[in-house]
């Protein structure tokens, strides 16, 4: 009895510190989309990261109303998460093309009309209790070991460019830290589903901030796309650039597919299709 209450209290600690690192790392795109509101057009800016986060927020929640018990801090920090990124992407496509606002409605229905709506119905139709339970689970982790796998394309281009200029550490430190937290909270309520992803968050962090001390003195690199589509590099003494804004909108977007069992730092591959 005490050891329960003993880790009920830890995972209480654990889930209001992860809700605030969280909080906190979904206002995160908030410079992009003041250059958006700027410039009154996305530019390069894409939509994928907050349509993904979107669907994983939505896709933990229903995993928290299944679970009930000490599901509060997941439903708490996705809540504000889907109200967060819903913003996002309408006001996205307010200042979006039309190419780009098609596409963007396309990835919303996908996301979170088509491929929600299929786990909802499949799981609620043919499974019961705790069995719905854990294959809702297994589906959130599963696909948020696939997006910790992101950070590997950025992690590349770091060795690549010898350079830290995509990969800020402050927000590498952040999101290992956050990534730390909702680990330790899984942890204390045996709640592998939670925990276990968050071991590649942490993991691919830390191996991100090795390598910004390793190459923080390094001269800045800019990708530049050749006409055979290869990635070339050209050295400049500050590179601010469409490639730039683009690769850190990327990372700024990206790293909230989904609290509590997805946050990550993960990047997409630099980009200036305007999609």
């Amino acid at each position: 009895m005490a050891a329960n209450i003993h880790d009920q209290s830890f995972s209480i600690v654990f889930g209001l510190l992860g809700n605030i690192l969280s909080f906190f790392v979904y206002l995160a795109p908030l410079p992009t989309f003041y250059k958006i509101f700027k410039k009154k057009s996305t530019e390069g800016f894409q939509s994928i990261p907050y349509s993904v986060a979107l669907f994983s927020a939505m896709l933990l929640l229903y995993y928290a109303f299944l679970k009930q018990h000490d599901a509060v801090m997941l439903i708490t920090i996705n809540s504000i998460g889907s109200c967060i990124e819903s913003i996002y992407l309408i006001f996205y496509l307010i200042y979006a093309t039309k190419t780009a606002r098609i596409y963007t409605t396309k990835l919303v229905i996908f996301f979170n009309i088509v491929a929600l709506g299929l786990i909802i119905l499949v799981t609620l139709v043919f499974f019961k209790g705790h069995l719905r339970v854990s294959i809702v689970g297994w589906i959130c982790a599963i696909f948020s070991v696939c997006v910790f796998a992101a950070p590997l394309s950025i992690i590349r281009l770091v060795i690549k460019t010898k350079s830290v200029e995509y990969m800020p550490f402050p927000l590498s430190f952040f999101l290992t830290l956050c990534a730390i937290t909702w680990f330790l909270y899984g942890f204390s309520l045996k709640d592998f589903y939670i925990a276990t992803p968050n071991i590649l968050g942490f993991s691919f962090g830390i191996t991100q901030m090795i390598l910004y001390l390793v190459y923080r003195g390094e001269t800045k690199a800019l990708v530049l796309p050749d006409s055979n589509n290869k990635v070339q590099l050209e050295q400049f003494p500050n590179a601010n650039n469409v490639q730039q804004s683009t690769v850190n909108q990327n990372q700024e977007g990206a790293m909230n597919y989904g609290v509590a069992g997805m946050i990550s730092n993960s990047q997409v591959v630099p980009s200036e299709l305007n999609v």
